[in-house]
């Protein structure tokens, strides 16, 4: 009789060893902190940071709110507010910002603070630095593609035209908030007048206030889609504020 062959496993791959940092942290896994406070520095990303966009833009509250909640828009705004102010970084007191974000001052794994503080690291919008610090962006990069077919269609309709707009001249694009803006203001009723004065009031300048409200005045009601001034489907920059 024969000895039968036996064949061996392939063997197991090796598994690279890394040490372990607080930068490979698991997306939502914050850093330790030895009392009630944690330190916040700037995260400077010099790949990410000249296409973002400020915490407190429009564009962060149509496109980003949606995906990461108001609560941690909010807690977003705060940090990055203080390191405008702070910014070499700071201590941030955890209880009494949560009670100022309305969010209590409970602390466990599960609190609605503790959630919005790792959904920053989870989005990468912040990251651990060391025990007890946390790096925040104050740039905000544009919405992933990945998140994008989580939001409303409008919103996604909003989003791919304004995506298509920033790779106009910048004249081209204040031009086009203006004629959608003074669309809307015809449609809510305001007259050619009215409509170059509000453009005027926001900033535009006064040959293109003037041709917007020239051209949404004497247009036809179908030829009208922009939509109210700050209709939801408008892009960040149509909504002025006044």
């Amino acid at each position: 009789m024969s000895t039968p062959t036996v064949i061996p496993p392939p063997p197991r791959p090796l598994r690279p060893v890394t040490s372990r940092t607080d930068d490979a942290r698991p997306p939502g896994d914050l850093p330790p902190a030895d009392g009630p406070r944690l330190h916040i520095e700037q995260w400077v990303d010099p790949v990410a940071d000249p296409h973002g966009l400020h915490p407190c833009s429009r564009y962060v509250e149509l496109y980003w709110l949606p995906i990461i909640g108001p609560s941690t828009t909010w807690l977003l705004r705060r940090l990055t507010y203080g390191l405008e102010v702070h910014g070499d970084g700071f201590d941030l007191h955890l209880p009494e910002t949560a009670r100022s974000l309305g969010l209590g001052d409970k602390m466990g794994k599960n609190s609605p603070f503790r959630r919005a503080l790792a959904r920053l690291i989870t989005f990468e919008l912040a990251r651990p630095r060391g025990p007890g610090e946390l790096a925040v962006r104050q740039h905000i990069p544009p919405l992933p593609l990945r998140h994008l077919s989580r939001l409303p269609e409008p919103l996604q309709r909003s989003h791919r035209r304004w995506m298509a707009e920033q790779r106009l001249s910048e004249p081209e694009q204040m031009r086009r908030r203006a004629q959608r803006l003074a669309v809307g203001l015809a449609e809510a009723g305001h007259d050619r007048a009215s409509i170059e004065q509000r453009l005027g009031a926001w900033h535009f300048h006064p040959a293109v206030a003037f041709q917007a409200a020239a051209d949404a005045s004497y247009a036809p009601p179908s030829f009208r889609t922009g939509g109210p001034a700050v209709h939801a489907d408008s892009a960040p920059e149509d909504q002025p504020e006044d």
